[in-house]
């Protein structure tokens, strides 16, 4: 069967689908019902059935007699480190683990909050928790205290689990203090801290509170996997919202774990013992689901790297690490493979490895512009596939389902809905709009299994923010359009889409133009207050390495492709040079704080940030074309 009658079975029987789907899951006590319906628009997946995380991630696994493959590859070029854990090896390190927190009073339903880098230990640590019914969160390794104790103060963890600290190319991330601040921060305080030491810095622990990680495994009794309700939340994962206070998106367990698995072999064409790499990190929703359980959940191999697309030596990692072990199918953000390409624009560094075995590239986290596609497409010489999801729904909403079959590629599209998703673009009065209309994303309730059902202690926000918008849908806060094959283009947030003289024109449109230049590595584009059209656009350029063009020449020569591609209607005239666009720790570009500067508004310091001092160069960039007055 291929997409068309996959998604078609779906829709005709949404409920019987998804049992369908649940009898490759390990059950302690299997569902008699699929959906639940609460009422008022809360939906619930496989909540009568009891089931465990762990035991569908490892030891089921182990029980089948596969306990000798490769469940995890650990690769730290930061660290010159290398090593593998099997899947038996990984049970005993997290069975030790889980019963070392039980010893210290974890129960079922305990928070337990995590701070670790790229570690396998990190993985070890998100497994012991669900081992034992406990909710996990975790938060990114290195955020700053005060985020970190926002965190703590809504999760409430009974525990801690954190390194000593974190190593990044230039420099050692000094974790303890960071945690030490914010429990001094927080109103509430943890039982106890599990401080993972690294040989790079051993931390000073606190008495009576911090414990280390291997002493206080030290004689106790290996866990048990502990069965919980289908409802039951499997973690909390914080995710910045518009009031700047994070978002704590509830992941339910059973349907987590169904939907997971499903995707492993359906979207991503990978199988047990196949090779799967999500170059991302555990303190992203990417790296909850696609380096720690969806690979697991399916048997396959999967690899933790602590590095960078450049730099850790330099833009040919991802292929040294591709080559050296037999990746199959490879995820990353756009930003990586752009990073990637800034350094090595003709893509010399890749033809020194075997890269044979890798069938596609996997983009997402923002929209991946055509020239990066267009650019990976050429050097590799595989699918290069674009997919659209988030955090709220854990994986995707619109793929390409390379295991059903490879639909034609349409570049700037993440292709088709995934089964489980009715997507609709809406008007701002609620009703949906023709193909080829730009319009809000929406998807008609209820959500698939795995997605959020709400918000950690925040019912209310919940529906505000997500709900109430499009009575009946669920508001993805994109924009876009759906074509008349019904492939959807992510065009972008619903925030970018800004308003020249009454013209709706989306910001990523421009971007693709933008990033069609030859000379361009990277862009961004914004839209500034201006008194007479409401708001203008203004682009952001990062070039490619090597390029020594005056860059008013480069500049003069974007507006003109804008006005060529998209129309003087867009009223783009204005492109400044920059080094480099502030970003998320995951890539994210931050549009909304640029515009915020532009505009000259204060504005809260984003707590993803990678490199706050980024902001005062695109400060002073918008000042030299008239904007951000000091």
């Amino acid at each position: 069967m291929g997409y068309s009658d996959i998604y078609a079975a779906w829709k005709s029987d949404p409920e019987g689908f998804w049992m369908e789907q649940a009898q490759a899951v390990d059950w302690a006590e299997p569902p008699k019902q699929a959906l639940f319906d609460r009422g008022d628009h809360i939906y619930e997946w496989f909540a009568d059935a009891k089931v465990n995380t762990c035991y569908n991630a490892v030891d089921r696994h182990v029980e089948a007699g596969h306990g000798d493959r490769t469940a995890i590859i650990y690769d730290s070029p930061i660290t010159h480190t290398k090593h593998t854990l099997s899947y038996a090896e990984l049970q005993t390190r997290v069975a030790s683990l889980a019963g070392a927190l039980r010893a210290k009073g974890i129960e079922k339903g305990d928070r337990v909050i995590i701070y670790m880098p790229m570690v396998p230990e990190a993985l070890e640590a998100m497994l012991a928790c669900a081992r034992l019914g406990a909710i996990h969160s975790v938060v990114f390794g290195g955020f700053a205290a005060n985020e970190l104790a926002v965190r703590i103060d809504d999760a409430k963890p009974k525990a801690i689990i954190a390194a000593s600290c974190g190593i990044e190319p230039n420099r050692v991330v000094h974790y303890k203090p960071l945690l030490d601040g914010a429990i001094d921060i927080a109103s509430h305080k943890p039982d106890f801290c599990v401080i993972f030491q690294r040989e790079q810095e051993v931390a000073r622990l606190e008495d009576g509170r911090d414990v280390d990680w291997h002493a206080f495994q030290y004689g106790v009794t290996p866990a048990e996997c502990v069965p919980v309700e289908g409802n039951h939340p499997a973690y909390i994962l914080y995710t910045s919202g518009t009031t700047g206070a994070p978002k704590g998106v509830v992941r339910p367990t059973a349907g987590h774990i169904v939907a997971l698995n499903w995707t492993m072999k359906n979207i991503y064409n990978v199988e047990a013992g196949d090779v799967f790499w999500a170059a991302s990190d555990v303190g992203w929703v990417v790296g909850h689901s696609y380096i720690c359980y969806a690979p697991l959940f399916a048997g396959c191999t999967t690899i933790v790297f602590e590095g960078k697309p450049v730099g850790t030596p330099d833009a040919s990692t991802f292929w040294r690490v591709i080559s050296d072990y037999g990746v199959k199918s490879f995820f990353t953000a756009p930003t990586a493979i752009r990073a990637v390409k800034r350094e090595d624009p003709k893509g010399e560094l890749a033809k020194s490895f075997d890269l044979s075995k890798l069938q596609a590239l996997f983009l997402a986290g923002e929209r991946a512009d055509p020239d990066t596609i267009e650019w990976a497409q050429k050097l590799l010489g595989i699918p290069v596939i674009d997919h659209w999801w988030q955090t709220e729904t854990g994986y995707s909403i619109a793929a390409n389902p390379t295991g059903l079959e490879l639909m034609p590629v349409k570049i700037g599209s993440p292709s088709v809905a995934m089964p489980g998703y009715d997507v609709q673009i809406l008007g701002e009065d609620g009703h949906p709009l023709p193909a080829g209309e730009l319009g809000a994303i929406a998807v008609k309730l209820p959500l698939p299994p795995g997605t959020l059902p709400t918000l950690w202690n925040a019912a209310d926000r919940f529906r505000k923010s997500y709900l109430d918008a499009f009575p009946g849908y669920y508001e993805t806060g994109d924009a876009g359009m759906i074509d008349e094959d019904g492939y959807l283009y992510i065009m972008a947030r619903t925030d970018d889409v800004i308003n020249v003289a009454g013209h709706r024109l989306s910001t990523g449109g421009m971007e693709e133009v933008l990033a069609a230049h030859p000379d361009v590595a990277e862009c961004a584009v914004i839209g500034v207050t201006d008194d007479f059209k409401g708001q203008l656009p203004v682009g952001f350029l990062c070039l490619n390495s090597g390029c020594n063009r005056p860059h008013e020449e480069i500049t003069a020569e974007v507006v003109k492709l804008v006005r060529e591609k998209i129309g003087p209607v867009a009223a783009f005239k204005l492109a400044v040079v920059v080094d480099r666009l502030p970003k998320t720790r995951s890539g994210k570009i931050l549009r909304g704080t640029m515009v915020n500067i532009a505009d000259g508004k204060e504005f809260k310091m984003p707590a993803t940030i990678d490199d706050p001092a980024i902001l005062d160069e695109i400060r002073e960039a918008l000042q030299t074309i008239g904007y951000a007055k000091a």
